[in-house]
């Protein structure tokens, strides 16, 4: 009689894993779960369903995991942001997120999280359930501190824009690394690069309000 394998990842880790793979390169409203389910090496069609609940649940599942990761190398290299200036909280969000190009199961990620990066909840103060109380959401927050002299709705549109913009290009990134394409610059440059672009979106001129009739 075969044996059950008492190593190796478990059932919920292996749809994890699919999950990741599937969303990231067919999107997460564009992958089917009973392919997720086939890639996983499972047998029964409510694999998912039984696990996770919803295809929404195993989501939230994954990227939670991703939020620890990159909680862990917040935690480590900048675990109090108070104060800092716009840069240096640019570089600290960057650096860390850029951690998981390293990694398939973080360019997998990265890929995931640019396709609901309008989800965070910027834009109404009211972080997403999954970046509540993180080191993430707080650094977020302070990002909005240098830009005071900025009307309010401004603010969290820039911020939005900003995250936007880190989300989209750390997941071409991550594309590119997974397809073999040769990359223009190396990550150090790209990242440096990366800041620098979203700090001049976030500083840029706000043009004077149009008045009525002009």
């Amino acid at each position: 009689m075969a044996r059950t394998p008492t190593n190796g990842p478990s059932t919920r880790e292996r749809l994890i894993l699919a999950a990741e793979q599937l969303f990231a390169t067919r999107g997460v409203d564009g992958a089917q779960l009973r392919d997720i389910v086939a890639l996983a090496g499972q047998a029964n069609p409510s694999a998912v369903q039984y696990h996770f609940g919803s295809r929404e649940h195993l989501l939230l599942a994954l990227m939670a995991e991703r939020q620890q990761r990159v909680e862990a190398v917040l935690a480590q290299q900048q675990p109090d942001p108070t104060g800092l200036p716009l840069v240096e909280l640019l570089d600290a969000l960057v650096t860390a997120e850029g951690t998981e190009l390293r990694t398939e199961r973080g360019r997998h990620c990265l890929r995931i999280s640019a396709q609901i990066s309008h989800r965070s909840g910027i834009r109404t103060r009211e972080p997403h359930p999954g970046l509540a109380g993180t080191g993430y959401w707080r650094l977020i927050c302070e990002l909005e501190r240098p830009l005071g002299a900025l009307p309010e709705p401004v603010r969290l549109e820039r911020l939005d824009l900003a995250l936007t913009l880190i989300g989209a290009a750390l997941a071409e990134r991550a594309r590119q690394l997974a397809d073999r394409e040769p990359p223009l610059t190396d990550e150090t440059v790209f990242l440096a690069d990366l800041v620098s672009m979203t700090a001049a979106l976030l500083t840029a001129p706000h043009p004077p309000s149009a008045t009525a009739g002009s």
